[in-house]
């Protein structure tokens, strides 16, 4: 049977696994992030589901239009998202105001590429910009308002892609690579292409620098910066790198840790989530760019590294978590991640 077939169903078939388990834990929390992740992962598992089915039984127009409105604006996004909220009280918001200005960057590097869709250009130009510095605001003065503030860009931004997506006049019913069989957006008019864009580039970031992030606050830390008291502005870009400075420095001590047992099982977790945001992130990326070869299997190995890391997390089984030798640490102190 074809890999084109095989790898997407699989990747749907986890996806859906992983939503149900990720409801049922948030059925018992009710905590906001769940509900996010949740439908993020439902996001991918459709997704994947549109791939199985027309590499299984063949594309049409309505089902391209749901794979790209799906795979290009709601997976990443919503799963990215779900980070954003889980760590809306902390730093981590300076993280997401920078990844809304890469997503400016991206849509001003290829600006020259649809020389016609000027105004789109501009409205992701604008959009992306006044959202990272209404997080950046918000994370400075008021952290309880960078949930609401996401959530909120995601919704309307939703809205205007589902819109723009489902009555776009397309150049083809669909798009396949004809070495591949593998989809591709190119069907899809150039506004719209530039607007999936940041989608993908700030869900991504969001989700896999947010583990990272996360893993950082759980693990023994060697500080080789540490705080200081800096000007607005300064202090928030000497924190990020701060952050990034230390958390390499402090590896070797996380691994010892884990060698002993001793390591907070969300830093495994949140490592294992973070490979597994990245992996597809930069398949889908090559994807964008006619290197199609590796995209089903870079979304399932994403989904499934994904998933170790709730898997690892002792969230989901208590106390006892065991890597292959090494126990992860039983009775686990909260740690404070401002």
């Amino acid at each position: 049977m074809s890999p084109n077939v095989v790898l997407p169903f699989l990747s749907s078939l986890v996806s859906f696994a992983f939503a149900a388990a990720v409801l049922a834990q948030w059925s018992r929390r009710h905590r906001a992030f769940q509900l996010v992740w949740a439908v993020g992962l439902l996001w991918y598992g459709i997704s994947a589901g549109t791939e199985f089915l027309g590499s299984a039984f063949g594309w049409n127009e309505a089902l391209y239009r749901a794979w790209y409105l799906i795979g290009a604006f709601f997976v990443a996004a919503y799963l990215g998202a779900g980070t954003v909220v889980l760590l809306a009280r902390t730093r981590f918001g300076y993280f997401v105001a920078v990844s809304f200005v890469f997503g400016a960057l991206y849509a001003f590097a290829i600006r020259g590429r649809y020389p016609e869709d000027t105004t789109a250009f501009a409205v992701v130009l604008v959009a992306c910009l006044v959202a990272a510095i209404a997080i950046a605001m918000a994370t400075w003065r008021a952290r309880s308002l960078v949930a609401p503030i996401a959530l909120a860009v995601l919704g309307v931004g939703s809205v205007v892609a589902a819109t723009l997506v489902l009555r776009a006049t397309l150049d083809a019913p669909y798009a396949l690579d004809p070495t591949t069989g593998v989809p591709v957006g190119t069907a899809i008019p150039g506004n719209i292409r530039i607007l999936a864009g940041p989608f993908n580039i700030i869900g991504a970031f969001a989700l896999v620098v947010g583990a990272i992030f996360s893993a950082y606050v759980f693990m023994p830390k060697q500080r080789l910066l540490g705080r200081r008291a800096l000007p607005p502005g300064v202090a928030q870009i000497y924190g990020a790198v701060a952050v990034a400075v230390n958390f390499i420095a402090s590896l070797p001590r996380a691994a010892v840790a884990l060698a002993r047992g001793e390591l907070h099982s969300r830093v495994p977790a949140t490592l294992l989530i973070a490979l597994g945001g990245f992996i597809p992130g930069v398949t889908s990326g090559l994807n964008r760019f006619g290197f199609t070869w590796a995209f089903f299997l870079g979304e399932l190995l994403g989904v499934l590294l994904i998933f170790a890391g709730f898997v690892v997390s002792t969230e989901v089984f208590g106390e006892r978590v065991r890597l292959g030798p090494v126990v992860v640490r039983r009775r686990e102190k909260e740690v404070s991640a401002t």
